[in-house]
């Protein structure tokens, strides 16, 4: 029906919006590809187009432009060439069956062919939905792993979706920035595309959590205009400097994101007007490469002249780069009215490489790669390829390793080594060699005695004692933090851990059996899960020498049958439409499927009519409605995601909430009587609790009351703040307060 009402005129005016699409994307590629390589895009463009042709989106737009709007983002945003171009214009054709990897190889090349199979197999097992619950997650990143190039693509196409959210259900827009932060954001950062990440952040963080994305986009909105007149006269001094010393640059005043700065607020628990570092200034030098760390010092000179530096915030990853090829010179300073700004140091060519990350350093490098991201990559798929480590368990080891910052320290001989940070010296030993760390009893950091658990700092230099009855231990696991060193003591202890855990098997087939219980791959699976267990045979070890109790077991294996059971026993009653059955004091709808529920707010989070909800299918207890940021949901929804059910609020009825309050401030002379007075008496707001304590002259506590949705606290919570003697108020495990 869509195609029949588009006129001839839009038709004609949607193909030349195809056709400048396609120079655009032609017209940035120039400077990496040749005329021949243009020929073989434009081949790859018109098999796509023709392909393409009479078929349109949800929005009734031709479904071209997403596939040329992704090659644009492989292109321009992550600094890709010919093959990446080519790969993102065909490959959904091969998934869908409508071209043969043959023919893509003989027409472009083994290569692409290969890229579009690892996109194919990724494609194949996002429709097996790929969710961290399954092992379809396993798969995933094994395709990954397979070329880089997979992982860039998937990234762009992902971006492409999260731009383009607007009008997709909220489910989906759920479902996919879920799966961008557990996977595509820490992999962004992996690979050195800073501003892929921050785009990605702010755009989920603008789905996941609404309110505090508006509030810090407000308040950033009000104070812009302060923000300019003070980099500019911030900047006007360094300006003078740097031209009378003849260095050739670029200044740029770079907000902070939103994600960031909610991330700051959070972890220093401070509100928006109290982080300091709301924008940081960037001068990228023009420079020959022989002279880059010449003149980026010089220019690190000319501003700490002018300005006092602050000694513990300078960071020089121009003499030792990251991982991912990032190199700048980072340093913090005391600006006009005492503030401090954070000044980024770097070249043209360093600053291509922080914007589009592993991509523009392996381009500079002339496409020969230095080992790094390969290494991590084969790391990675060592450890997917084990069979032991189950995929639900792989999330934070995978995210961890992608997050991890490094350290650099020296061996006596003056060899530099990498470690991730928290190494400590035995993970120093096992990076020299496995039979080191074996070995290892302890050693000395700069020519001091030290523990093989003593953590490393950078710039130590490290010598390593062995001796040949020592043996790797159980506990070495507890303090190690490089793969490495994880893998060869597991390996190493692997053996002895064998022996005794067959014993505990054993026991628990047995004991399984007199419960009439299967010994299945999905019970065993619950009790990793349950237990937090990456390996099968600690499991069944910790049975052995009877750190776990088999009694416990058998509750955990039933808790979940009667769960299940319960959850078949809501589907299955009957129920008429969901309007009917809902009293007239009702305030929610809890899942389009289960009617005459009884439910109830989550004493963990206290939910107020108007936050973001979701339910949680309890046994025995009916449905316990939580918040969407309660500090148990992301456990449950690991755990438990076949209890989960959607709630939304309804009429409002006249219900009122409990919600508790955290309060802190100067201790004064009858505080708690003017807070009881605003709350009780001026606000009319029912106070069931009031419980501070004092300490040197200031006090904190809680406050429980019961408010009538959202708007009503965040009243309540702005008249508290204006009260003498408080300083901070915020909602109990609140984002933002």
């Amino acid at each position: 029906m869509i195609t029949e009402m588009i006129t001839e005129n839009t038709v004609d005016i949607e193909r030349r919006v195809i056709l400048n699409e396609y120079k655009n994307l032609l017209k940035t590629c120039r400077n990496i590809i040749t005329q021949d390589d243009i020929k073989l895009v434009r081949k790859a463009f018109e098999l796509s187009l023709n392909d393409k042709e009479g078929l349109r989106n949800h929005m009734g737009e031709p479904e071209i432009y997403r596939t040329l709007n992704i090659a644009k983002i492989v292109v321009e945003e992550l600094g890709l060439g010919r093959t990446s171009v080519t790969c993102a214009l065909l490959y959904e054709m091969v998934q869908k069956k409508r071209l043969s990897i043959e023919k893509v190889e003989s027409l472009f090349g083994l290569k692409v062919a290969q890229i579009i199979q690892g996109l194919v197999k990724v494609t194949d097992v996002y429709n097996e939905n790929p969710t961290k619950h399954t092992e379809n997650f396993r798969k995933l990143l094994l395709s990954f792993a397979d070329d880089v190039r997979v992982v860039l693509i998937i990234l762009a196409d992902r971006l492409y979706h999260l731009r383009n959210l607007e009008n997709k259900d909220s489910d989906y827009q759920l479902k996919l920035c879920e799966e961008i932060e557990f996977l595509y954001i820490p992999l962004a950062h992996r690979l050195g595309m800073y501003h892929v990440k921050s785009d990605m952040e702010d755009l989920a963080l603008k789905f996941t959590d609404p309110r505090s994305y508006y509030h810090i986009k407000k308040k950033l909105e009000e104070s812009e205009q302060d923000r300019q007149d003070y980099v500019q006269t911030f900047i006007k001094p360094i300006v003078q400097n740097l031209d009378k010393m003849g260095i050739k640059y670029k200044i740029k005043a770079r907000t902070k994101t939103i994600a960031s700065i909610l991330n700051k607020m959070k972890k220093k628990q401070v509100e928006f007007e109290e982080v300091y570092d709301i924008f940081a200034i960037r001068i990228i030098i023009k420079t020959s490469l022989k002279k880059e760390k010449t003149v980026c010092w010089r220019a690190y000179s000319a501003i700490t002249d002018l300005y006092r530096p602050n000694p513990e915030r300078l960071r020089d990853w121009i003499s030792i780069p990251k991982s991912n090829g990032y190199e700048s010179l980072h340093t913090t300073v005391m600006g006009p009215e005492k503030k401090w700004v954070e000044i980024q140091i770097r070249t043209k060519r360093m600053n291509k490489i922080a914007e589009q990350g592993f991509a523009a350093h392996w381009k500079y490098k002339g496409g020969k790669s230095e080992g790094g991201l390969d290494n991590w990559l084969n790391d990675i798929r060592g450890v997917l390829e084990s069979e032991e480590n189950s995929s639900i368990d792989l999330i934070d080891k995978f995210k961890s390793d992608l997050y991890n910052k490094e350290i650099y320290v020296f061996t006596p001989n003056g060899d530099l080594i990498k470690l991730p940070l928290g190494a400590c010296l035995l993970d120093f030993a096992y990076s020299i060699h496995s039979d080191l760390g074996d070995k290892c009893i302890g050693g000395s950091i700069n020519q001091k005695n030290a523990s093989i658990r003593k953590k490393l700092k950078n710039g130590d230099t490290v010598s390593v004692s062995t001796s040949a009855n020592q043996k790797p231990k159980q506990d070495w696991l507890s303090f190690v933090v490089s793969t490495k060193a994880k893998n060869k003591i597991r390996q190493s202890l692997n053996e002895e851990m064998v022996k005794v855990g067959e014993l505990g098997k054993e026991a628990l087939k047995r004991r399984m059996k007199n419960w009439k219980l299967d010994f299945n791959d999905a019970n065993l699976r619950k009790l990793l899960n349950h237990y937090k267990y990456k390996l099968a045979i600690d499991l069944y070890y910790d049975i052995a020498i009877e750190e776990i109790d088999l009694s416990d077991i058998k509750e955990v294996l039933v808790e979940e049958e009667e769960s299940k059971k319960e959850i078949n026993t809501i589907q299955k009653e009957p129920h008429t439409n969901s309007k009917k059955n809902i009293k007239e004091d009702d305030v929610l709808i809890v899942s389009k499927e289960l009617d005459n529920v009884d439910y109830s707010m989550a004493k963990c989070c206290n939910p107020v009519y108007g936050d973001d909800i979701f339910g949680f299918i309890t046994i025995g207890k009916g449905i316990k409605i939580h918040r969407q940021n309660c500090t148990n949901a992301k456990d449950m929804k690991a755990r438990y995601p076949y209890r989960l059910v959607s709630a939304a609020w309804s009429g409002k009825g006249s219900s009122s909430y409990e919600t508790i309050l955290l309060v802190s401030g100067i201790d004064q002379i009858g505080i708690m009587t003017n807070i009881s007075m605003v709350i009780s008496k001026d606000l009319k707001v029912q106070m069931k609790s009031l419980n501070l304590n004092t300490n040197s002259g200031s006090f904190e506590g809680e406050i429980t009351v019961m408010v009538t949705d959202l708007t009503h606290l965040d009243f309540l919570i702005e008249k508290l703040k204006k009260i003498n003697g408080v300083l901070k108020i915020v909602r109990k495990d609140s984002r933002l307060s």
